[in-house]
């Protein structure tokens, strides 16, 4: 059965240097209208958790939701997705340290107008302040990770840092950890305690 998730296989083939055949083809059958640019699968998880919450279907809406696998892929994705490529519009999370970075890249690719959604440091951190560290202490009870928390707090370069920015570093310690968390956490938050770049994103597709 073809899907979104077939796109976006083809175009992630695309960006690594393979034929681009295949993903306009699909962009045309599965009627493709946005491209939501994230930087990794975490960021997908949890994009896709507050779609599910929300009761919407993005493949079924046109809209593809891909990991572009770092900040510096953005002109490239930009390039053959937006404008000068497939014609899709753009739009995505990007962290404040790198907003001038996208800035350039989404110029270079002739895609500058595209809207993108700016989180402070990253998403984690966006969620980790929406739901406060004893509610993200409690999940990462929940979900059987407190010993290891409890290890990772004993170590040195821990001392100094905030609860909030040890919960976030946290989270990058262990493969797969990020994106298990981008679901657990957007599923934990209150209707009205989703953070404003990730409300903001999904309410503009």
């Amino acid at each position: 059965m073809t899907d979104m998730g077939t796109f976006r296989e083809a175009v992630t083939e695309w960006a690594a240097g393979g034929p681009g055949d295949p993903a306009r083809e699909l962009a045309t059958r599965l009627s493709v209208r946005v491209a939501v640019l994230l930087e990794g699968p975490s960021d997908v998880a949890a994009v896709s958790a507050l779609a599910d919450r929300r009761g919407r279907d993005l493949g079924a809406e046109g809209v593809c939701v891909l990991a572009m696998g770092g900040a510096m892929s953005v002109a490239r994705f930009a390039s053959l997705l937006g404008p000068p490529g497939l014609g899709l519009r753009l739009t995505g999370l990007c962290d404040e340290a790198e907003r001038g970075y996208y800035a350039r890249g989404l110029e270079r690719a002739g895609a500058a107008e595209q809207e993108f959604f700016v989180c402070a440091a990253d998403l984690e951190d966006e969620l980790i302040r929406a739901l406060g560290v004893p509610r993200v202490e409690e999940l990462v009870r929940a979900e059987g990770d407190l010993r290891a928390l409890r290890t990772f707090l004993r170590q040195p370069a821990q001392r100094g840092r905030t609860a909030q920015q040890q919960l976030r570093r946290f989270l990058g310690t262990k493969k797969g950890r990020k994106i298990h968390y981008g679901r657990v956490l957007v599923e934990a938050l209150a209707p009205d305690r989703v953070p404003a770049p990730l409300d903001d994103l999904l309410t503009s597709l």
